[in-house]
């Protein structure tokens, strides 16, 4: 049964506010009736805007969330879960867009609140990291971004502006200033604490909402933040055309990124963190020689070289991209090789880069790759939708005069969000919100050796990368939550993060984890390795197995 509020201030009986956690036997009551009470209760014009779609108790270890998830994504039913309540609200944003918002509220509640981000331009309920938070005791809750899609779908914001602000912004500010409302409501109680998780467009959006709305989180744990939409598509679909057509001979064989250029790179890059393991610990300071896989060389090997036209399209895939003097974005890491094929040379040009120029910028669907320059950059920059979804808002002191704390972490491998991006931001960050207030007292950086977006090391690497960021879990079984076998502070970024914001100890390492099956914690760790706060990177002390944490420094 679908509700309004209008319907409801003439449906529902007074009830009194049930009791929260700290009383012991009774529980808040999980029914239509009383949220649409609390709904009723929020004199705003979100709640005015807000049809409850259900309410549902799940039992404990039970399932919810959504089988039938876009094209891209795996079954989003998160499972083995606390006994809960599920909240699904629809919120209209505009004549021409709505978004939806769901809500797990877990009878055994720690009084805190954390919003889960998403990924790509997708359209779906984050029910997966949901699931994980509310195993803490979290309150937790999603939105899907007012559409339905997949991570690389771009065709429903065509000619649709409105969708385009709720993906930006709109449906996550709303999404957090409703929920908290219902949540209050329900328990009865006050939140202590609000957090926030997400990665790639889950970091954009955790940053967006941080400038938006500067006292909505007290932590925020930033993974691989997507937050510089206009210059990134520009970025994305510049080295597409450097790149494309495959059959040209300035392309690159993808096996060759993945074989050859990979394995060049960790020839001259990887013992600078003192031990030769595969983990390239510190790329910017290697400056490798790509001459040696010159088809010129009289070393060369003839079937796994590059021609003089293939390393011109190497170097331009790496080197930042200027027009004049305007830095537009940086190139890709040293170290994120092995995971091009995938995201960025699979033989078309990525959705992401060309498919927004077609259905946002020029709203052209027949828009040529051959075409793009630096005009279409500046469209792209100067675009008032652009605005409403780049998180470049540097100043953010309002966020850090709050309180707010900022844990962020980017895999050094990452092929897809460019990892440079994140020093970017920090730096721009450092620098707009002035010397009084030393940025690394409530905004600390992690980089990740070998890990690539978001998750996971690629095969033959084998880094250590859970810290329990955002989507991590979806790979480590039905109902993990934290990092499996190591449920602390110093494992777990999201415990190390309510540690700095609610006990005041800044996060100074966090120990990444990896197993030998790196889906199967029950196989067994493999290997440990701190990972540390930028500028600093890990470093053997030379003494003892290098796959022990014990054995590394931050220096």
């Amino acid at each position: 049964m679908y509700l309004r509020k209008s319907q409801i201030l003439g449906y529902v009986l007074a009830l009194t506010p049930q009791a929260s956690h700290a009383y012991p036997g009774t529980k808040p009551k999980c029914s239509l009736d009383n949220v649409a009470h609390q709904l009723s209760s929020i004199n705003s014009s979100l709640s005015n805007n807000a049809t409850i779609l259900s309410v549902t108790r799940v039992q404990l270890n039970g399932s919810y969330g959504d089988p039938n998830s876009p094209q891209g994504l795996p079954p989003l039913v998160s499972t083995g879960l606390p006994d809960l309540c599920a909240v699904e609200v629809n919120v209209t944003s505009s004549e021409s867009s709505s978004y939806t918002i769901s809500i797990f509220l877990p009878s055994k509640w720690n009084s805190r609140f954390l919003a889960t981000g998403g990924g790509g331009t997708g359209g779906y309920v984050n029910y997966l990291d949901m699931g994980v938070g509310s195993q803490y005791g979290f309150a937790t809750m999603s939105t899907d971004n007012g559409h339905r899609g997949s991570p690389y779908d771009v065709e429903w914001a065509y000619k649709s502006p409105q969708k385009l602000i709720d993906w930006g912004w709109r449906a996550m500010h709303g999404s957090v200033e409703l929920s908290k409302q219902l949540i209050k409501g329900y328990y009865g109680e006050n939140i202590q604490y609000s957090y926030y998780t997400g990665c790639s467009t889950g970091g954009r959006q955790g940053l967006k909402e941080a400038q938006v709305g500067a006292d909505s989180f007290d932590g925020m744990l930033i993974g691989a933040p997507a937050w510089w939409i206009s210059h990134q598509v520009a970025w994305n679909t510049k080295i597409s055309k450097d790149y494309y057509p495959v059959d040209d001979p300035k392309s690159i064989s993808n096996e060759l990124f993945s074989s050859i250029i990979a394995q060049t790179v960790v020839d001259q890059c990887d013992a600078i963190d003192g031990v030769k393991d595969g983990i390239i610990s510190d790329p910017e300071n290697c400056h490798p020689d790509f001459e040696v896989l010159s088809c010129n060389s009289t070393a060369a090997n003839s079937s796994a070289c590059l021609t003089s036209l293939q390393l011109e399209t190497l170097a331009k895939i790496y080197e930042d991209y200027y027009i004049g003097s305007e830095f537009v974005h940086p190139g890709l890491e040293l170290s994120s090789e092995p995971g091009w094929p995938q995201y960025l040379f699979a033989g078309t040009p990525t959705s992401w880069g060309i498919d927004y120029i077609r259905y946002i910028v020029f709203e052209d669907l027949n828009w040529p790759l051959d075409e793009y320059n630096s005009s279409v950059y500046e469209r792209l920059k100067n675009l008032e939708i652009s605005h409403e979804i780049d998180a470049d808002q540097f100043d953010m002191s309002p966020y850090r005069d709050h309180g707010g704390k900022i844990l962020m972490y980017h895999g050094l491998s990452d092929p897809l969000i460019v990892t440079r991006g994140s020093s970017h931001f920090y730096e721009q960050v450092e620098l707009a919100t002035g010397e009084a207030y030393p940025i690394t007292d409530w905004f600390r950086l992690f980089f990740v050796p070998g890990m690539l977006h978001c998750s996971d090391s690629p095969p033959g690497v084998d880094a250590p990368w859970h810290i329990n960021g955002a989507g991590q879990n979806w790979q480590t079984g039905s109902g993990a939550y934290s990092v499996p076998g190591f449920q602390d502070s110093k494992h777990d970024a999201l415990l190390a993060l309510m540690e700095w914001v609610e006990g005041g100890k800044a996060v100074d390492q966090i120990i990444a984890t990896a197993w030998h099956d790196s889906t199967d914690p029950s196989s067994g760790v493999w290997k440990q390795r701190p990972i540390c706060p930028h500028p600093k990177t890990a470093k053997y002390n030379g003494v003892g197995d290098v796959n022990k944490a014990l054995n590394w420094d931050c220096a």
